[in-house]
């Protein structure tokens, strides 16, 4: 069995690392980092390991719940932006938590603003994407790395990035007037305020696989497997026993690194340690382990281990410091 292990958030911000890990014992993540053989990645390291410079997350969404998506795609998803004492951040869109008849309701009262740049519709609820009349210069962040962090009132940026800035607080008007927000706010749960693009693109003409089989719980991941042929099932607590090539996107220890909630990372890291990278070295010809930083400046790094790996005796087990 060949392993690929792409772990969102294990690396942490350089100043926190330290006081993190420094008392914290992961043998078998420390014989990886010594003993492996480290490389540098893009930024967008999952779009590498396909081949692709970055996914396009919105057509790809929508093969994953629909089979087909010809043209160029945009995710539009409703999103809560808050206000505190360090400024305007982009909550966690799984707060929001919007239920079918809400997305729907919310989705109709701003389809109007967009309709001279595409047909928008909904491939889950609090997902939408808009099927673009025309290519769109458009410059975005991708949503799961804006998570916690500020608002950048430059953003969407390109040639296009004025008249759609314009056209979102638009949207945020109609957004703070409808009923669904009404309500949600009178029960303390929190509002679809704004919306945020990104994921622009087509599909791409081709992609590469070196995987017989991928594990994610992303709906993306889910539209790009189904577009590829690719087998693709939910991510277990555990790793399985299985053969072939085998992509596994474990986000465990996402959350904890976006509120850099340090002892839930920690307990998060524990776990990884226990259910996949114990059971990989254990029976994995080759494991191959990414780890990626979360938030506006996002890095990506790879561990390159082989079972023969264990004999390299001159090569000293690291501590979990080097994870930078």
């Amino acid at each position: 069995m060949h392993l690929t292990l792409l772990v969102p958030g294990l690396l942490l911000p350089v100043e926190i690392l330290e006081g993190t890990t420094y008392d914290l014992a992961a043998p078998h993540l420390s014989l990886i980092l010594g003993r492996g053989r480290r490389s540098e990645l893009p930024d967008d390291a999952l779009a590498h390991l396909f081949g692709l410079e970055r996914l396009p997350a919105a057509a790809l969404r929508k093969v994953g719940a629909a089979g087909t998506a010809p043209g160029e795609w945009l995710c539009l998803d409703p999103v809560h932006w808050q206000v505190g004492a360090g400024g305007v951040t982009l909550d966690d869109p799984a707060r929001l938590g919007l239920d079918a008849a809400e997305s729907a309701a919310l989705l109709a009262a701003v389809q109007p603003l967009f309709a001279d740049w595409g047909e928008l519709s909904a491939s889950a609820p609090g997902r939408w994407e808009l099927r673009l009349e025309q290519p769109l210069a458009l410059e975005t962040q991708p949503l799961h790395e804006a998570i916690h962090q500020p608002i950048d009132p430059q953003l969407p940026g390109g040639a296009a990035g004025p008249a759609w800035r314009r056209l979102l607080l638009e949207a945020q008007t109609v957004l703070h007037d409808h009923p669904v927000n009404r309500a949600r706010e009178a029960t303390g749960r929190p509002t679809a305020n704004s919306l945020w693009p990104w994921g622009l693109g087509a599909l791409p003409a081709k992609i590469e696989s070196a995987f017989d089989a991928v594990l994610s719980d992303d709906p993306v991941i889910a539209g790009l497997c189904r577009h590829t042929g690719m087998t693709c099932h939910a991510v277990p607590q555990r790793m399985p026993p299985s053969a072939g090539r085998l992509l596994a996107i474990v986000d465990t220890l996402a959350m904890p690194a976006r509120t850099l909630d340090a002892l839930a990372w920690r307990d998060a890291l524990l776990a990884l340690e226990r259910d996949w990278l114990a059971p990989a070295l254990a029976a994995c010809r080759t494991v191959r382990l990414i780890g990626t930083r979360l938030g506006w400046q996002p890095a990506a790094i790879a561990y390159a281990w082989q079972r023969a790996d264990r004999l390299r005796f001159w090569r000293r087990m690291l501590p979990l410091t080097a994870l930078k």
